[in-house]
């Protein structure tokens, strides 16, 4: 134990010498006293929120995510849900899970510390979307939200996420208030809890079910613009193959499909129940061609002409659509998410539904093609930081001065919503609309893969990439905070020969948006780079973006960008 540092020395003795931690935690905790790196990890802090809660590998220690820390952070939670409820009667909160280990039970955990503190809780009783929990809170006029999930994480992490009253994320005021009142939880006493039979009884905890499923789906299907077309025809004509790699897309991304009249929909087996492990892939990640393994297969054999992939709680859709050669391709987030502005867009018009003042909201790290083409109808585009929470202040400061009509929001990491009944990204409104944007383009004779073809002839060759590292641990961390104060100190003022123009330290708080830790170099022939570490996994993450004469140029320049970049970053 000498070998711990004093902080994680005194973290893990309370934890020991605590009454309120069960003799198995405590048991896990020391089987490992011949391991102090492990311990070291375990206690050298408390799990912090990052971009988007709690988030870590499920396990014994502060530094975990475990039934005392889901707990700890509820009890903060609590309070910011009670100081925020000005209405009558009790504070309200919806719980939803995915289908990770330990999801029901840390559902559980935290309804009945919310029932301790006299808050009202409704939960599902088994796994929904994150994009459901965000239009819940919003159906049910709830105070605020919990989903239990750690989205597209390897099989050891969950996580733990909390929803304001407009069904969104908690934004960094908001976020701050919640971190300093888990912080004044100094033992796990101090975290009222109720039993389940208590918390039934007293009214304090209901079950929600098949009504609020079909609500959800039915307000999606709302926002197709081709359901007319797709019922009689179209949809009978188009085959889509899914894959909802063991998680909580299956049930309703199928259920809107078929309300909106695709009748071809072929789930890939072995993927189809949920499974905590994610026996069938590396990563459940819809933003990797191996995932879509079992997908492109299954596409093959049935001459499918689109496969759709979505992750754990159906908050991330990934497309692959056949190239001009009939082979399956991976679409990038960004060409997805200009298919579907494109799409979306041009059909609204269409059917004169196109407001004077839409407006689109991207991430900073998102491709400037989707801005193009949304600025070609008219809408007005609007820059973020990194987060669908920040997509959804948006939507909800556009609903509340009615300057703006909010049409589309992106990321490039594979997250869209259109329609305004939630605040958070939704797969399964995406692979609605990117399967109906096939179905009405394969009418015209062309594929999806012929429709961004003409958007880069008519836009420009945008392409982008991205490239990570993951450093996991305490020593990780400080070296993820090493590159961002090396390249922050000492910028590049070229890059493979091309000047660099401009820099964004995003940590000053520029263009009006919170600090945040992320650095964007701009080069002078219109390409840039971006450098953020991750919150929500020990990575740093490193975006590039181009616009070339061809899309050969355009990869040949991404490439070269990225060789110049990477080489510093690894050090070399």
């Amino acid at each position: 134990m000498t070998q711990l540092s004093l902080q994680a020395a005194e973290t893990l003795e309370r934890w020991l010498q605590d009454p309120s931690v069960d003799e198995a935690t405590k048991g896990e905790l020391r089987a490992l006293e011949n391991d102090p790196q492990e311990l070291e990890e375990r206690f050298y802090r408390d799990l912090e929120f990052g971009t988007g809660g709690l988030r870590g590998v499920i396990g014994a220690g502060s530094n975990r995510i475990n039934r005392y820390t889901v707990g700890r952070a509820t009890q903060g939670f609590a309070k910011y849900i009670l100081e925020q409820y000005t209405g009558e009667g009790r504070p309200s909160v919806v719980i939803a899970h995915d289908s990770r280990r330990y999801s029901p039970e840390f559902t559980l955990e935290a309804a009945l510390v919310l029932a301790g503190n006299g808050i009202e809780t409704h939960l599902f009783p088994s796994l929904r979307s994150t994009p459901q929990l965000s239009y819940s809170v919003r159906h049910l006029k709830a105070t605020g939200g919990v989903v239990i999930t750690a989205s597209h994480n390897p099989p050891e992490y969950n996580g733990y996420k909390v929803y304001n009253a407009e069904g969104g994320q908690l934004v960094p005021d908001e976020a701050e208030k919640v971190i300093s009142y888990i912080l004044e939880v100094d033992s796990f006493d101090a975290v009222k809890r109720i039993t389940q039979e208590e918390a039934e009884s007293q009214g304090l905890l209901h079950w929600l079910g098949e009504k609020e499923d079909e609500a959800f789906t039915d307000t999606v299907a709302s926002v197709s613009v081709a359901r007319e077309e797709i019922v009689p025809s179209l949809g009978r004509n188009f085959k889509i193959v899914y894959t909802p790699l063991h998680g909580t897309g299956n049930l309703p991304i199928r259920s809107v499909l078929s309300k909106i009249g695709f009748t071809e929909v072929f789930v890939v087996p072995q993927q189809e129940q949920p499974d905590s492990e994610f026996s069938t892939v590396k990563s459940p990640n819809p933003e990797e061609r191996e995932a879509f393994t079992l997908a492109i297969k299954l596409g093959e054999e049935l001459n499918a002409d689109l496969l759709i992939g979505t992750d754990p709680d159906a908050d991330r859709m990934g497309a692959v659509v056949r190239d001009n050669e009939g082979k399956f391709v991976v679409l990038s987030g960004n060409q997805s998410g200009a298919l579907m502005i494109h799409y979306y867009l041009s059909r609204l018009q269409e059917q004169g539904k196109l407001p004077s003042n839409g407006a689109v909201v991207k991430t900073i790290v998102t491709s400037e093609m989707g801005a193009a083409v949304a600025s070609h109808y008219g809408a007005t585009v609007f820059n973020t930081l990194t987060g669908f929470k920040y997509i959804g202040e948006k939507m909800t400061q556009f609903e509340a001065s009615g300057e703006y009509t909010y049409l589309f929001g992106y990321e490039e990491s594979y997250g869209y919503l259109a329609g305004n009944y939630a605040r958070d990204k939704d797969a399964v409104l995406a692979a609605m609309l990117i399967a109906e944007a096939g179905a009405y383009y394969k009418a015209q004779g062309k594929t999806l893969y012929d429709v961004l073809q003409e958007l880069y002839e008519q836009f420009g060759f945008f392409l982008e990439s991205l490239e990570s590292r993951t450093l996991k641990g305490k020593d990780g961390v400080a070296q993820i905070q090493g590159i961002m104060n090396d390249w922050r100190s000492n910028p590049p003022q070229e890059i493979g020969g091309i000047a660099v123009s401009g820099i964004l330290d995003y940590s000053l708080g520029i263009d009006g948006l919170p600090k945040e830790n992320v650095l964007k170099y701009l080069l002078a022939d219109g390409s840039w780079f971006c450098l953020r570490p991750s919150g929500t996994e020990p990575k740093i993450k490193v975006y590039f973006a181009v616009r070339g004469e061809s899309l050969q140029n355009a990869k040949d320049k991404v490439a070269a960008l990225t060789v110049q970049v990477m080489g510093r970053v690894d050090g070399n």
